[in-house]
């Protein structure tokens, strides 16, 4: 039953909460770590890990895309992104590091990373870091936006992509556009879908009822959220449009259940993007429903990370509207691998992140992760 309150005459509001406003609850087992699994899979691909990386430079180059699938993960470039634009992008971001370290106002990185966004996409450059993934044996995943994904997907998956990921700040299953004008032919997601022989995860949504939309479509993942990271993603301040993470992932994952008797039997995955912040809003995530998480400011920390500690989501570049600052992150001296398992001297969560999910499925006493998404959870207060 929703949760309605009264917030004037004849207005009521759904109550919604955070991963912070939750907890995990502990059953009568434990077991040891050492038997929990994380794995999970999406279409025919595998993962040791249920981390998918949010699609930006700051955290994806064609090298970390590598080095997560390595460890177990899914690097997703960003087709629309710097590896696309620039000749150089290293040099790109090199420039971005100098000018956080020398500008006085903040705003001068989004112009600079809007105007390194306004070169047009190349194929030879993309293509060429798709190759560099390809090449070492993981998956590879790239993203588009819904606006671009009509005319970049044939050379992606000529390329060599496996995973799509269409992914904006909101999409849905239906758009409506102008007649003609600058957004031409909207993309119609089911008829994208079904011409394609590669898994597609979409997203964001927020609410039950836009999740099935999506997963009628034939996605094979949903996305829930749409990147926030406090003090990063303006969203929120610049649209006025906020995702309460439980609530939207449980809504998902009870679409998730609907569906899979609307079919009987498909099976769509939902994917947590934004709220997460430390290991334990991981598991949280996980918790509340979610297959995998899609993180993006807290790989930011890695010493390999290509924005050198510098975070941003995909609309920072936007031309007109940024909903993302550029924002320095806390750079730990700590390499990718030790940052997603260890070994750990931060007692905050920011360090060993899937190790410490591993301990709280054995601290509540599930095997994998599809039992824990039926761990008890209370709310805070």
């Amino acid at each position: 039953m929703r949760d309605l309150v009264e917030i004037g005459m004849g207005r009521t509001a759904r109550r919604a909460y955070g991963l912070d406003d939750i907890e995990i609850v502990p059953s009568r087992r434990t077991r040891s770590s050492k038997v929990v699994s994380t794995s999970w899979q999406i279409d025919a691909y595998r993962f040791e890990l249920p981390l998918v990386t949010h699609p930006t430079d700051a955290v994806v180059s064609p090298g970390t895309a590598v080095a997560f699938g390595e460890l177990g993960g899914l690097g997703v470039l960003n087709a629309e992104g710097l590896w696309a634009r620039q000749a150089n992008a290293e040099e790109a971001l090199d420039r971005l590091a100098r000018t956080a370290r020398e500008a006085e106002d903040p705003a001068e990185l989004v112009r600079l990373l809007q105007e390194l966004h306004s070169a047009p996409i190349r194929m030879d450059l993309l293509s060429e870091a798709i190759r560099t993934v390809r090449e070492s044996g993981v998956t590879v995943a790239a993203r588009v936006s819904p606006q671009h994904a009509a005319e970049l997907t044939p050379d992606l998956l000529a390329a060599g992509v496996e995973i799509l990921v269409v992914q904006g700040t909101i999409v849905s299953a239906e758009h409506v556009g102008p007649d003609g004008g600058e957004d031409g032919e909207p993309l119609n997601l089911k008829e994208f879908i079904s011409d394609l022989e590669v898994p597609v995860i979409a997203g964001g949504v927020s609410d039950y009822r836009t999740a099935m939309h999506l997963m009628r479509t034939g996605a094979a993942g949903v996305i829930v959220g749409h990147g926030y990271t406090p003090g990063v993603t303006s969203t929120d301040r610049v649209l006025g449009i906020g995702v309460p993470m439980a609530t939207a992932i449980i809504d998902a994952a009870a679409a998730r259940r609907d569906y899979l008797d609307e079919t009987g039997g498909r099976y769509v995955h939902v994917l947590a993007d934004g709220g997460m912040s430390v290991s334990g809003d991981i598991a949280k995530a996980i918790a509340c429903g979610a297959d995998a998480v899609m993180l993006g400011a807290p790989l930011s920390a890695a010493t390999e990370a290509p924005g050198q500690g510098l975070y941003w989501t995909a609309a920072a570049a936007h031309p007109s509207l940024p909903r993302s600052q550029v924002a320095a992150g806390t750079r730990h001296s700590v390499d990718l691998k030790t940052l997603l398992y260890g070994p750990s001297a931060d007692a905050e969560g920011a360090v060993n992140l899937f190790g410490a999910l591993r301990r709280a499925l054995a601290k509540t006493g599930y095997s994998d992760l599809k039992e824990f998404q039926k761990v008890g959870l209370n709310l805070r207060g």
